[in-house]
């Protein structure tokens, strides 16, 4: 496919760890060209040595998360036209995450949140009994379907601004595992879970700017959810049920 008429495309990419810098590139303008398109493009055709992550192409995995122009995204739902209207670009790897390399970044501390945060079912059930069943327009199954479509992206973490200021914080991803969990009446662990995110790094950290729920790509309000756990964690303290 040849180039469009709006010619080459002046791209600007992170090379090496957290201590490298930028690169520039130009890449051929084509038509209805994602972000993802113009990565693999610069590391088939131009730089091999260019690390970077994805895998389904078509806003599945969440994989392809990377910042561009200033803004935490999924590269392959992100077309060119929408953010280089100037025709340039700027990519770089999601914030508040460590650079492996490029524009890869080291995940493991995300999903660590989600252990600290409780993040994994316990039911009380086994394959021996029947399934439970669940109303599935009770308000705890409606509040759990708001945030249960979460792939893990980062986007929501690398847009947080609490998570700028204090490393430890949880974070709206752990935290929207949390209450999908919380509301699932299946499981046996909420008392567990609500302690573990009324900490000191947990719901009560987060100051609403709502930036989480502005860019999540999969339209899940994490604000909306942390705010139901502070409401939980302040009945279940003044209950005595935190000590």
């Amino acid at each position: 496919m040849s180039a469009g008429p709006a010619g080459l495309l002046r791209v600007r990419i992170w090379r090496g760890d957290a201590q490298g810098a930028f690169q520039a590139y130009e890449v051929p303008r084509l038509p209805s060209q994602t972000v993802l398109d113009v990565v693999t493009h610069v590391q088939r055709a131009i730089d091999p040595s260019l690390s970077y992550r994805f895998s389904c192409r078509v806003g599945m995995c969440g994989s392809c998360a990377m910042t561009v122009n200033g803004v935490a995204r999924w590269t392959c739902r992100t077309h060119v036209s929408k953010v280089a209207a100037d025709g340039e670009l700027e990519l770089a790897p999601l914030s508040h995450l460590p650079v492996v390399k490029d524009l890869a970044t080291d995940m493991s501390g995300f999903f660590d949140k989600w252990a600290q945060a409780r993040g994994q079912f316990k039911g009380e059930r086994d394959r021996h009994q029947d399934f439970s069943r669940v109303d599935p327009q009770s308000p705890q199954r409606r509040a759990a379907d708001a945030g249960i479509e979460c792939i893990g992206c980062g986007v929501c973490h690398a847009s947080c601004d609490t998570v700028a200021w204090r490393p430890d914080y949880l974070g709206p991803a752990a935290l929207n595992r949390a209450w999908t969990l919380i509301n699932d009446e299946r499981d046996r662990a909420g008392n567990e879970r609500l302690r573990a995110v009324a900490g000191d790094a947990g719901c009560h950290a987060c100051h609403s700017h709502t930036t989480c729920s502005e860019r999540c790509p999969k339209g899940i309000e994490p604000t909306a959810g942390i705010s139901g756990l502070k409401r939980l964690a302040a009945r279940a303290a003044l209950r005595g049920e935190l000590d």
